[in-house]
């Protein structure tokens, strides 16, 4: 799709055939989110402040970042779909940005922006890696192309703001704030594009990104938090939406994607009672705090809804109201002891992405199938990755836990080769846990 409405009509998906499988009501819903996206994409160019300007790479189907220039500020649509959906949402999300929040690129001085699609093959994810917005096609059996919906570009861009802003930890509950915070800006932007006042949203995030083949409505809801898919092979929605069901795991930089269901559930109440358009009501609050300098990094739950509520003026009573119905106060925590691994087997799990899933494989160490196993453990185990090293938002962290160790914990750009190789065999469903 592309800012031009003769390309707009040329969809990935058929509008017959979109109307078949999801209904008359979906393909017009579609279309004009669609229509708005290019709109807002066309005028972002002439009223961002200072042309803050964005580039759109291809990886053609490599890792090598950040790729060969694709389409540029100004441009014309090049007819590749990824290519023109990313060209399109970044410029929406830097209009919305600049027009709403006042926020002149992710760094406020009008850095451009660098994006890369058609990452890797059948690549299952969309990440932000400190200089880089990255977007996979899916693999086209569970997930279409992260490029597709839009708030998934604006979910990415907004962790580079909140990097750039309280760089809120990416772990534990400060890490589940970071995703929350990308998502409240992501349904703003959708919400935006669409002309709906936070009443009238759906309140869906990756809306699209499943195959139709797939029982989903989206990847989470924040209206209802836990809810958004339940298939056979993907499994239920595992959000939780209340600190009566924080999940402590070491899994997911802490469960960032499934706690941040709390504070997302706190944001949609909040952005309800407040009324008007999310972004300009809620959204504005929510990035008050953000930005104001009285959240630190590792801000938990409690310490950023009273950043909220000092930021809220005259809806205080709301946002407090808010925060207090997903059970967050003073003093809430939701610190526990982590799970200890089997004895006697190494366990790998893939955590986080995008999409918040995890993977789990275990092998006995003394497999006769495996015999060179023993070394590569040996030897990723006295690999680990130093303390102070970044673990970016979204990229996957892969976690080796064997008896009698600490579990050693690394983002998917920092692994050794052993540890990449001990991934691959046991993820690849063999050992499946």
């Amino acid at each position: 799709m592309t800012s031009r409405d003769t390309h707009l009509r040329c969809t990935f998906i058929p509008p017959w055939l979109a109307e078949r499988v999801d209904g008359p009501e979906r393909a017009a819903y579609d279309d004009e989110l669609r229509l708005r996206r290019g709109a807002i994409a066309r005028s972002a160019l002439a009223t961002a402040p200072g042309g803050a300007a964005w580039t759109v790479h291809d990886a053609a189907s490599r890792t090598s970042l950040p790729g060969t220039p694709a389409r540029r500020t100004g441009e014309p649509a090049t007819g590749d779909v990824a290519v023109d959906e990313a060209a399109d949402g970044i410029a929406a999300t830097l209009a919305m940005f600049a027009e709403e929040l006042g926020r002149n690129s992710h760094d406020d001085v009008g850095a451009p922006v660098s994006l890369t699609v058609h990452y890797g093959t059948d690549y299952n994810n969309a990440f932000w890696d400190g200089t880089q917005l990255v977007f996979g096609d899916g693999d086209g059996r569970i997930f279409e192309r992260f490029t597709k919906p839009v708030d998934v570009l604006a979910h990415e861009f907004a962790h580079a703001v909140i990097e750039h802003t309280a760089d809120l930890t990416y772990r534990g509950q400060s890490g589940a704030l970071n995703e929350s915070v990308a998502d409240v800006f992501a349904s703003c932007l959708k919400q935006r594009l669409l002309g709906q006042e936070a009443g009238e949203g759906d309140w869906l995030i990756g809306e699209g990104i499943f195959m139709p083949t797939v029982q989903a409505r989206a990847l989470r809801d924040m209206a209802a938090p836990g809810t958004a898919y339940d298939d056979p092979e993907v499994g239920a929605d595992p959000q939780v939406a209340h600190m009566d069901d924080y999940v402590v795991t070491t899994a997911d930089n802490g469960g960032v994607h499934l706690n941040s269901g709390i504070p997302n559930k706190a944001f949609q109440l909040a952005a309800i009672a407040v009324g008007g358009r999310a972004i300009e009501g809620a959204g504005r609050i929510w990035y008050a705090a953000l930005a104001g300098g009285d959240v630190p990094p590792g801000a938990d739950f409690a310490t950023f809804a009273a950043a909220t509520v000092a930021a809220a003026g005259e809806h205080a009573d709301a946002v407090r109201e808010a925060w207090a119905q997903v059970g967050v106060g003073p003093g809430a925590s939701g610190v526990g002891t982590p799970p200890r691994a089997p004895a006697g087997r190494l366990r790998v799990e893939r955590s986080g992405g995008f999409v918040g899933r995890t993977q789990v494989a275990e092998v006995d160490l003394d497999d006769p199938a495996e015999p060179d196993l023993p070394a590569l453990v040996a030897d990723a185990l006295a690999r680990p990755v130093a303390k102070a090293s970044p673990t970016h938002p979204d990229m996957y962290l892969y976690t080796f836990t064997v008896a009698g160790h600490a579990p050693v914990s690394i983002p998917e750009h920092q692994l050794s080769p052993t540890q990449r190789e001990l991934a691959r065999r046991l993820l690849d469903g063999r050992h499946d846990a």
